[in-house]
């Protein structure tokens, strides 16, 4: 099997299009409406948590919970360039696959408070031979979407409402008011198109993680786009049934058995002593 980047990035681009649901609400929501009357509830502890500032997660990629293809590390970090947050995600390759197909993308998404809308969304990708740049600049008031690749001139887009990109959606996710009564969508900006995105609920588990034995919620995306990444089949990720939301194992089918992103290391500083590191992963 030689290592594709497609379909081990494809595990973190399909957890930022979830979202999710549970059984009721546990804190003070906020709403967030658009221009097509559709609306995001957000838990207000969650939000502060989540976009605390100070996030990392270190995914390790397997195929089929085996062989170890490739890493993924996902950061939130105050904006060095002023207003907002950063979000940060970088995909590489490990071991012998280095030699098959070397891989080092870099994904960068520009958020701002209150909703956490991206402003600038920047794409590198390094791929065996082929080198990748994408550029998408947002000017979510007048519904305005700005893309291109490579050295192209920009292409306007235009919608009725806000979108995310695939990361400023993953973190939003999961800072949503949980409930199994009302679906929530969020809007995405994905293969030159606004897609209104929704998730089916599995089931709620107790389930083994870095973190401990943790009660999470399974939960499986409802997707009707490739986006960056062609996708093969089902993903589904269990995220922990807390402030925190923390992603601590996706799956996702691809042709021949599954690829698995299981959490190695997380740390925030807002969900006060949580910070593990499984050693020798790096």
């Amino acid at each position: 099997m030689s290592f594709n980047s497609k379909k081990a990035t494809v595990l973190i681009l399909c957890i930022a299009l979830i979202i999710l649901s549970g059984k009721e609400p546990l804190r003070a929501s906020e709403e967030m409406g658009d221009r097509d009357k559709h609306r995001l509830s957000l838990d207000s502890q969650a939000k502060t948590v989540v976009f605390s500032g100070q996030e990392k997660m270190h995914f390790s990629v397997s195929w089929s919970g085996g062989v170890k293809i490739g890493d993924l590390v996902l950061t939130l970090s105050p904006n060095p360039a002023g207003e907002g947050l950063v979000i940060r995600a970088r995909v590489t390759d490990y071991g012998l696959f280095h030699f098959f197909y070397p891989v080092d993308d870099t994904f960068t998404t520009v958020i701002r408070r209150p909703w956490m809308l991206p402003s600038r969304y920047e794409v590198h990708q390094r791929e065996g031979s082929r080198e990748i740049h994408r550029l998408t600049l947002y000017e979510q008031e007048q519904g305005k979407v700005w893309y291109r690749k490579h050295q192209h001139p920009l292409t306007l887009f235009q919608f009725a409402g806000p979108v995310y990109d695939e990361f400023s959606a993953f973190f939003v996710t999961r800072a949503l008011n949980l409930q199994t009564d009302k679906e929530q969508i969020i809007p995405t900006f994905v293969d030159k198109k606004r897609h209104k995105v929704a998730v089916q609920i599995l089931a709620r588990e107790r389930k083994k993680s870095i973190l401990g034995q943790k009660e999470t919620i399974k939960v499986m995306p409802k997707m009707d786009f490739k986006g960056l990444y062609d996708k093969d089949g089902d993903t589904v990720f269990w995220l922990t049934d807390d402030a925190c939301r923390i992603p601590v194992e996706i799956r996702s089918k691809i042709l021949i058995g599954s690829l698995v992103a299981e959490l190695v290391e997380y740390s925030n500083p807002a969900c006060q002593q949580l910070s593990f590191t499984k050693k020798n992963t790096l």
